[in-house]
């Protein structure tokens, strides 16, 4: 018959171990896998989401021509930004996929003297506010414009391709440079046919007349403060 002494060890050596393992867990942490950051229909949870939101990059207003691609360097939270001196002026109305862009709606439109609400009403119609937003026919980017590359490309005019002249996708695909570029745009229609109305009704597609400028005026309409 085995001494008691015999099972003594082994067991010793095994409550030991489970010791030194929990230890671990608890100093170390648990990283839990990726699945349990999916909720019941697969998509990621809030608090997962509110990671990969995408950054807003503040920088000196600069003309478009001197715009290269601008990396994102810093969240720019949608109330008065302290750093700054920047303020939301977007109306508290609209969404939050609109308002978490109020910063540089607000700086651009500020720029080229057009009211914040209207830009934002103009993103809502053509993005929904997604950053990464493109349309079938080659439009991007929470403004969608036209770039000089991809499907658009294709698109001829009396004297060659009709963009041309027209930022990359890369460029557009930038939340704050679309932002710029569109507002910029929408200004100079604005100036360019007098009114509005009319600068809207070309900045949206051809052929549907004045139903996409007051499709923009409505939204702006009910969401303005």
């Amino acid at each position: 018959m085995r001494s008691p002494h015999y099972y003594l060890f082994p067991g010793a050596l095994l409550g030991s171990l489970f010791v030194s393992i929990l230890a671990f867990t608890v100093t170390a942490g648990f990283t839990s896998p990726p699945g349990s950051w999916l909720d019941v229909s697969g998509r990621q949870s809030q608090a997962q989401m509110n990671i990969y939101l995408p950054t807003i990059a503040q920088t000196s207003p600069v003309s478009l021509d001197q715009l290269s691609k601008i990396e994102p360097t810093q969240q720019l939270s949608t109330q008065n930004n302290v750093e700054t001196g920047l303020e939301c002026l977007v109306s508290y109305r609209y969404p939050d996929k609109i308002k978490q862009w109020c910063l540089l709606i607000s700086q651009y439109s500020k720029q080229y003297d057009l009211d914040p609400d209207l830009i934002a009403a103009l993103i809502w119609q053509e993005s929904g506010g997604n950053p990464g937003a493109y349309s079938h026919s080659g439009a991007v980017g929470l403004m969608q414009v036209m770039p000089r590359d991809g499907i658009a490309s294709s698109f001829m005019c009396k004297n060659g391709p009709c963009f041309t002249n027209r930022p990359t996708i890369s460029e557009l695909e930038d939340p704050e440079f679309n932002i710029n570029y569109g507002t910029r745009m929408l200004a100079n229609l604005r100036s360019h046919y007098g009114n509005l109305r009319d600068g809207l009704k070309y900045y949206g597609p051809m052929d549907v007349g004045y139903s996409y400028a007051d499709k923009v005026l409505s939204i702006y309409n009910n969401y303005k403060q």
